[in-house]
């Protein structure tokens, strides 16, 4: 019972701390957001990108990128943003036991969260400091 508590709880810190809001991303960047177009503002504040926005305003709209890689082509080179979906994507697996004489044979139960699994992920590349394409594809 105390390993089912102690993976519970560690979930509930994971799923606390790898999480922000919009509002917060803002309020983190006030100066910087009040200062962008308005246009630019309400879809921060939705949760959208656009081309053009700068990294910045791609951070504050969706948080921190899950992956970052670089790509290289004859046309120059690009950075690439890659955001995996973090919905309510959960795997709950539970086990049995067994006796047998004086001897008990485990069992268990697993909660672990899953993102990244299922669901649609982004792909935001940048040229020369602005969003250039947005990219988005299934698992």
């Amino acid at each position: 019972m105390k390993t089912l508590f102690f993976a519970l709880g560690l979930a509930g810190v994971a799923l606390a701390t790898g999480c922000t809001t919009v509002a917060s991303r803002i309020s983190g960047h006030q100066a910087a957001f009040d200062t962008w177009p308005a246009a630019v503002r309400t879809q921060v504040q939705a949760g959208q990108v656009a081309l053009g926005f700068t990294p910045e305003m791609v951070r504050v709209a969706l948080g921190e990128p899950d992956r970052v890689t670089t790509r290289t082509t004859a046309a120059g080179t690009t950075e690439v943003w890659v955001y995996f979906p973090h919905g309510p994507y959960f795997t709950l697996g539970l086990g049995g036991g067994a006796v047998r004489g004086n001897s008990a044979f485990g069992g268990g139960l697993t909660v672990a969260g899953a993102p990244g699994s299922g669901g649609q992920h982004l792909r935001i590349i940048f040229s020369e400091g602005r969003v250039s394409a947005l990219e988005t594809s299934r698992d």
